[in-house]
């Protein structure tokens, strides 16, 4: 069997809302459907029907996700019925776990167009109620969110594996000797990036907003913070004195969606556009549950051993900012790596983290970026909850 190439003709996100903000009245399978809409409206020389299926990721799916979001994505947003859809989660990496099963899926042959993204809205997501261990339970039952961590947790599982997530990076924090102020700084770059990024439109063919709802940039990037603001957060996870992490560097909660456009050579003409990147490679790979965060670190190397290609080949590499401390982390394992080619136009310190989407939204800002430079090597990579990290090489 032939491996075939796999092509990102075109890459969308939504700017990305803060928790409780600006697209905290939009359903998850609408934003979903959104991205969807406008990647098709992208790319009117393509016949929606030539869809062969919707790959979505999303952490979620207990609320408005309604189980199989994708499925709901492609109705709502009125593509033909005949075009099916399947909804995975990988929790962190679902966006972009969603975009590696399309990519096998094409260069394996059962598929030839594909749609791959993600979204969440960690606003919207509910909470939940067990069913009780018998009938009409006199006593008061316990709500469980369903926003982020751990949640109706088994009890068989060791107390080091779940501690939150905060605490995970409080560990890496530890391990790497990495400052609180090593940790603002990081952050305070990301804002910095971020906001010169849209200020020079770096995000204008990339960013498609919601109609209806103000709002046309990632809303929580801040463009006047400093080390001197990001001092006065008190420690989020730890209070004796030794904590470190804060909710200014660390990511917040959001909603958002993205979605790209993935082809092989006979799709790449049915839509009649060069295409922003090709799929190189990918990996998968497990760490300790409690420094999940350093999840990236194996999955990094083993991808681009995969492609042929080491960290002096990249050209960019998004790499999601759960935590300040936890990128640090990750790039204090990479000493060859040259940082300036880490996240250059902001991360998720800044931009947002809405879980099932946020792997989509490195994939398909590592295209934009490699179209834009107009050749290189670019990657893209997350940690991910319980200790897992995921990566995807792409090439132009």
């Amino acid at each position: 069997m032939s491996i075939r190439d796999v092509y990102i003709v075109d890459a969308v996100r939504t700017p990305i809302g803060k928790f409780g903000g600006a697209l905290s009245s939009v359903r998850p399978d609408d934003l979903a459907a959104h991205v969807v809409r406008a990647l098709m409206d992208r790319t009117p020389a393509l016949d929606p029907a030539r869809l062969d299926d919707a790959y979505f990721g999303d952490a979620n799916g207990a609320g408005e996700d309604n189980r199989d979001v994708a499925r709901m994505a492609v109705l709502l947003a009125g593509l033909p019925v005949t075009v099916p859809g399947v909804t995975v989660n990988r929790l962190c990496g679902s966006g972009l776990e969603a975009v590696i099963q399309a990519a096998r899926a094409v260069a394996l042959g059962d598929a030839s167009i594909v749609l791959a993204g993600g979204v969440e809205s960690m606003s919207r997501a509910p909470w939940v109620l067990q069913k009780p261990e018998r009938a009409f339970p006199a006593g008061h039952q316990q709500l469980h969110s369903t926003t982020l961590g751990w949640r109706m947790t088994n009890p068989r599982m060791p107390a080091e594996w779940t501690v939150p997530l905060g605490e995970g990076a409080e560990l890496i924090a530890d391990k790497h000797a990495i400052t609180r102020e090593q940790q603002d700084a990081f952050a305070l770059a990301s804002h910095q990036k971020a906001a010169a990024a849209w200020a020079e439109g770096l995000y204008d063919g990339e960013v498609v907003p919601c109609a209806g709802v103000d709002l046309s940039r990632d809303e929580c990037v801040r463009d006047n913070t400093s080390m001197a603001a990001l001092a006065k957060l008190k420690p989020s996870f730890r209070t004796d004195g030794t904590g470190t992490v804060t909710a200014g560097n660390a990511s917040p909660l959001n909603d958002g969606a993205a979605a790209l456009l993935l082809v092989d050579e006979e799709g790449l003409k049915a839509c009649g556009r060069e295409p922003l990147a090709r799929i190189r490679a990918s990996a998968v790979t497990g760490i300790e549950p409690q420094l999940f965060g350093l999840g990236p670190v194996e999955a990094v190397q083993r991808a681009l051993a995969k492609a042929g290609r080491t960290f002096a080949d990249l050209t960019t590499f998004e790499l999601n900012e759960a935590f300040a401390a936890q990128s640090l982390g990750c790039l204090a394992e990479w000493p060859e790596l040259d940082p300036a080619v880490v996240n250059p136009r902001g991360g998720a310190i800044a931009i947002g983290h809405p879980l099932g989407a946020s792997g989509a939204r490195l994939a398909g800002s590592v295209a934009h970026q490699l179209a834009a430079a107009g050749s290189g090597t670019g990657l893209a990579a997350l940690c991910i909850g319980v200790g897992q990290g995921l990566a995807l090489v792409l090439e132009r």
